[in-house]
């Protein structure tokens, strides 16, 4: 009867330990999970920003490049994709389009040099560049943040926890393919590069 007694207080001992640590486990994955919703939420509104942004911008380039309507329609239409998409990973997609989209209206400015002098363009502008850095900001910290909670589940015994307790992977990443997708250019100065005289000729 002894024995059975010991055997039984260590069992229970080993199941509070087993109980405590799974517990304290999973609410370590809530948080990591509640983390990642907070860094999307940041990423959502500056992205959402740049957004509300692009119709002005449009309106403004359209001024002095009417017949651009294939650009024009081109970005109007991946705007509304980005629009209407949903859940982050249907947003990040979205956003790549609307990315490239916008690098095309933006290098319009290039044939049209009176653009660089409009106030109202040169006012988005700023006001562009300076979201462009902040999106930069904020994807960075959401990457990071997903990775975080990405590996820690993964990690044994987290695993486990994470199978029983319905944390499962976030693949929402933001991605850049080398030479696939670059950030839109929004600084276009006028100011020539300097050039280097050429070297006198030897006699």
């Amino acid at each position: 009867m002894k024995a059975f007694l010991i055997v039984l207080v260590v069992l229970v001992i080993i199941a509070l330990l087993f109980g405590s640590s799974f517990i304290g486990r999973r609410n370590q994955m809530a948080i990591k999970r509640e983390a990642v919703n907070a860094e999307w939420a940041q990423v959502d509104v500056v992205l959402q920003r740049r957004a509300d942004l692009i119709p002005n911008l449009v309106e403004t380039v359209k001024g002095f490049a009417q017949h651009e309507e294939q650009v024009f329609s081109e970005i109007a239409k991946a705007r509304e994709g980005y629009m209407n998409a949903t859940t982050p990973s249907d947003k990040i997609a979205a956003n790549s389009q609307l990315e490239a989209s916008l690098a095309k209206v933006l290098v319009l400015t290039e044939n049209y040099p009176q653009l660089k002098s409009n106030e109202n363009f040169l006012r988005l502008q700023d006001e562009l560049s300076g979201t462009e850095n902040r999106i930069a900001v904020e994807r960075r910290r959401y990457n990071q943040t997903v990775q975080d909670y990405n590996t820690y589940i993964a990690l044994f015994p987290n695993s486990l926890v994470a199978s029983f307790g319905g944390f499962t992977r976030n693949d929402a990443y933001f991605k850049t393919e080398e030479g696939a997708r670059q950030a839109p250019k929004v600084n276009f100065s006028t100011t020539p590069a300097p050039t280097t005289a050429p070297a006198p000729a030897k006699p």
